[in-house]
């Protein structure tokens, strides 16, 4: 793995994933053993922000960001987005807990980081791929990315992907602030601002495997919310507006975006 550009912290969301996080940390620091990890937890009622506690005590690469409650996918990132920016990591990785994402594919997402300022782990170009899924799932996913792709005008393949790496410099540049949505669209927004804004953004085989304990935090509304955002910013996008717009509509707590 080339070495990255600066420290890089891992901002790992997390709601009732007890079982799952302390593997997903361990794996993460045999993958990539100078990486800081942030673990932002939304009030977990199943002791997950205590064991992170725990984790965080005994070793002093793992933080710990307790939200007072289940406001979202999205808001969480920005909050662990807005904490590495306060610090001197220069480079910002986006992971699941559920070990969704397998922090071995990590090294070569940040190697990317070479000819790229947003990396985004994908399972649909060549050499990514879904493991275990039902086929309801993976159509519904491949679908969401074919969409995104025609109404935002994009080459994306996965923009609704969550294993991601971003410069901290993207981070800086982009209106944060202005970034309201969840889920999915969490995802497409951040990717679609970051191509608008002129960065490079670079696609990256990763394997995506369903998680194996817990479970997932998808719901229609998710996907509601996706279609209504995504339709109404490839509208705005063709009459000439220079920025997303946030119409009212269907909006979710957030959840697992993929």
């Amino acid at each position: 793995m080339a070495e990255p550009p600066g420290p890089v912290l891992v901002v790992v969301p997390t709601y009732d994933e007890r079982e799952n996080l302390g593997s997903a940390v361990a794996r993460l620091q045999s993958s990539v053993p100078d990486a800081d990890v942030l673990v932002v937890d939304d009030a977990s009622p199943d002791g997950t922000g205590e064991l992170a506690d725990q984790l965080a005590a005994a070793d002093d690469r793992v933080r710990v960001l307790h939200r007072s409650g289940k406001a979202g996918l999205g808001a969480a990132y920005l909050d662990g987005f807005r904490h590495a920016l306060t610090g001197e990591h220069q480079v910002v990785v986006e992971m699941d807990a559920d070990g969704s994402h397998a922090p071995e594919d990590l090294p070569a997402l940040l190697t990317a980081l070479e000819d790229a300022d947003v990396v985004l782990g994908s399972r649909y170009v060549p050499g990514g791929r879904v493991v275990d899924w039902p086929w309801h799932r993976e159509v519904l996913s491949r679908g969401g990315n074919l969409y995104s792709r025609l109404a935002l005008g994009v080459p994306i393949r996965d923009i609704t992907g969550g294993y991601r790496v971003y410069r901290r410099a993207v981070l800086e540049e982009l209106d944060l602030g202005g970034v309201a949505s969840q889920g999915y669209c969490f995802q497409v927004d951040m990717a679609w601002r970051a191509v608008r804004a002129g960065f490079r953004v670079r696609e990256v085989p990763i394997t995506f495997t369903e998680r194996e304990r817990g479970s997932s935090k998808m719901s229609s509304t998710i996907v509601a919310e996706a279609l209504w955002r995504v339709t109404c910013w490839g509208l705005s996008h063709r009459l000439g507006r220079d920025v997303p717009q946030y119409p009212s509509g269907p909006v979710t707590e957030g959840a697992h975006p993929s």
